[in-house]
């Protein structure tokens, strides 16, 4: 089972080299519906990381944080009506995801489409393959069917397998809260050196924490990043909990326990900075799918 388990890790990153970066703004114009009623804008508007800012502003920082690579606007018309439809590329699937979860919300409706999708009347996001994408609508009438059925149609060209991360999907299920899932490139708990991080909120009781995974990409590459860690908290690696695993003694996070596997980081962090009772037995358990 172990075995299976890292084919399908390296299977999803040889996925993430190798396709869906080639998607260009012809084709994801091509790839949209026919609308009943609607008509397509002949302008497709393209920005990139010079003059993203001249679109979204504020918001540009932290899709540039998540590799941004170029976004594709279209619209559809009818009369006064439009819907507006943003595609970002990522450099990665993972990058994809990143941005999507970092602007999810917990207002909205999950819909079973794209690697995730969420929306409301007005509104729908999701992602595929290595897109972000943004739809919305100034409508009165009751579009939000048609925004479905547009982004359902546009997530299947883009990527019909979509799906989270590999890693993410071997986080465990009991005690996780739903839709916590999310990846961060860089800056983790405000460390610049935590790097390509996934994560996983849970609550099995009363306290809340995060599981996290950092990939350092190779053993060395993770061996680097806890050398970091360690020169950052003053400490030598002589502070063991069970199994092996060190204590970070974070000065503004808390004690973090973290746990080595090949390439992989795992770890357990409270927001408050508090002891998670068993913390080594949810490292324990994830390391067991790496």
């Amino acid at each position: 089972m172990r075995n299976i388990r890292k084919s399908v890790i390296a299977l999803a990153a040889l996925i993430s080299v190798n396709m869906l970066f080639s998607q260009t703004p012809e084709q994801l114009r091509s790839y949209l519906p026919e609308i009943a009623g609607w008509t397509l804008a002949d302008e497709t508007e393209v920005f990139d990381s010079e003059n993203l800012y001249d679109r979204i502003d504020g918001a540009a920082p932290l899709f540039l944080e998540n590799n941004f690579v170029e976004m594709t606007s279209l619209e559809y018309k009818k009369g006064d009506d439009y819907i507006t439809i943003q595609a970002y590329r990522h450099a990665t699937p993972e990058d994809a995801f990143g941005m999507y979860a970092s602007e999810r919300s917990d207002e909205m409706e999950h819909f079973d489409f794209g690697g995730e999708a969420q929306g409301d009347a007005t509104n729908l996001f999701f992602f595929a393959g290595s897109i972000y994408v943004k739809m919305w609508t100034n409508s009165d009438d009751d579009v939000a069917a048609t925004l479905r059925s547009v982004g359902k149609a546009l997530s299947e060209k883009i990527d019909a397998k979509a799906a989270y991360p590999a890693v993410t999907q071997l986080f465990p299920v009991k005690g996780k809260i739903a839709w916590s899932d999310y990846y961060i490139t860089k800056g983790y708990i405000g460390h610049e050196f935590l790097k390509s991080v996934y994560v996983a909120k849970y609550k099995p009781e009363d306290t809340e924490f995060q599981l996290f995974v950092l990939d350092g990409k190779t053993a060395e590459g993770v061996g680097e990043t806890l050398a970091a860690y360690f020169k950052f908290s003053g400490q030598p690696k002589t502070d063991f909990v069970k199994d092996n695993m060190f204590i970070i003694k974070d000065k503004y996070n808390g004690n973090i326990p973290v746990l080595i596997k090949g390439q992989y980081l795992i770890g357990v962090y409270n927001d408050n900075g508090a002891t998670v009772p068993n913390a080594h037995e949810w490292i324990i358990e994830m390391a067991k799918g790496l």
